[in-house]
């Protein structure tokens, strides 16, 4: 099957129409959220692993913006649009919507999961809490999976900075 990424790439009212369809046809949808800013095989494990859990996945990615808020200045090093075009060309990856508030709490809300999977470096506790709200309010399961080690973008960017 020959898929365009370009038409994964959605706004959040395309997403919460595939979402319905979805539904419908009594298909789990599988949510998870970053900033994915410079894609690694940690990332492609991740998605992969997540992708599992369901039958479509969807990947909420921060706006170049919303990156600079969370990063820093010098992030992202790939523009928005750029890392949603690398993730939809994912297999496991069906759909990407960009947001650019901190958290995910509406797109949570409008999208009603069934599946919530975030890194291994989050557990119940430390999921932001009004997000934990809106997914459970959701019904949606919240799954945890461990990263790979030595795969982060922070270190990457190290790694190239001290050659």
């Amino acid at each position: 099957m020959n898929r365009d990424p370009k038409s994964l790439i959605m706004t959040l009212e395309q997403a919460v129409k595939w979402r319905g369809k979805l539904r419908a046809a009594g298909l789990k949808l599988v949510v998870t959220n970053g900033c994915f800013d410079i894609l690694h095989r940690g990332h492609a494990e991740y998605l992969h692993r997540s992708k599992a859990f369901g039958d479509a996945q969807l990947v909420l990615i921060n706006t170049d913006a919303s990156v600079r808020a969370l990063k820093g200045p010098a992030r992202p090093v790939i523009d928005e649009y750029s890392r949603a075009y690398m993730l939809a060309a994912l297999e496991s990856v069906d759909a990407v919507v960009m947001f650019s508030n901190p958290q995910c709490t509406a797109e949570f809300r409008q999208l009603q999961p069934d599946i919530y999977v975030k890194g291994g470096d989050y557990t119940l506790d430390t999921l932001n809490q009004e997000e934990k709200t809106a997914l459970q309010e959701a019904g949606a399961d919240i799954r945890f999976i461990r990263f790979i080690d030595g795969f982060s973008t922070t270190d990457i960017i190290r790694k190239i900075q001290s050659e």
